[in-house]
């Protein structure tokens, strides 16, 4: 059996990492224009409702803290929320009405028509997730979603408004780029928000 040294090891797995970072370049045109529907959103005043299973539960953390408590000095801070955060909720909810409905019907109870949820799933398989976003269409809410790999049921859901995949089938690979996306989903929904008049009259502060 061939072994492969550790050195190009390492090598390997920092090539996945480039490869999938560039098909995310690559893709900048999907990505600005994500950011610039939910500007439009938080900019007439929306919040992002944001959720995700197990790993992406954290992710849906670090994405609601980020755009509630800038860690940049002087960013605007915008309303946000993970509901995959609420162990009593999702529990009290999976009892009652089954797993497959713990977003969608937190969702139904906190979201509004100018509202933003942002889905995440590494392999877009998680059923909870796809009807979570479901719902938020089902009511008026800009839906997006971060995938991985193939992108699963995700990209073909007519209720999905913008699909950022991860092209990679490594699930680690998968859940770094995802931080990188919604890093750039942060960072240029500001650059939008601060460019005077390009979102309309109205700015909500």
């Amino acid at each position: 059996m061939t072994v492969t040294p550790p050195a190009e090891r390492v090598g390997q797995a920092f090539a996945r990492r480039e490869t999938a970072g560039r098909m995310l370049a690559e893709d900048s045109e999907r990505v600005a224009l994500a950011c610039r529907d939910m500007a439009i959103r938080f900019h007439r005043g929306g919040k992002l409702i944001a959720f995700g299973n197990g790993a992406a539960g954290t992710d849906a953390a670090h994405i609601a803290v980020e755009f509630m408590h800038p860690v940049i000095v002087g960013k605007r801070a915008l309303p946000a929320i993970a509901v995959s955060n609420d162990a009593a909720a999702i529990t009290g909810v999976a009892r009652q009405d089954g797993l497959c409905e713990v977003f969608a019907h937190q969702v139904r109870h906190w979201g509004a028509p100018g509202d933003i949820v942002l889905g995440i799933s590494t392999d877009g398989r998680c059923v909870d997730v796809l009807r979570g976003l479901q719902t938020g269409h089902e009511l008026g809410l800009l839906t997006v979603a971060l995938t991985g790999g193939d992108g699963g049921m995700l990209p073909t859901s007519p209720a999905v408004d913008h699909v950022l995949t991860a092209q990679s089938d490594d699930p680690a690979v998968v859940k770094e780029v995802h931080v990188t996306m919604y890093h750039i989903l942060w960072e240029l929904v500001h650059v939008f928000l601060e460019q005077p008049g390009l979102l309309g009259p109205e700015v909500i502060r």
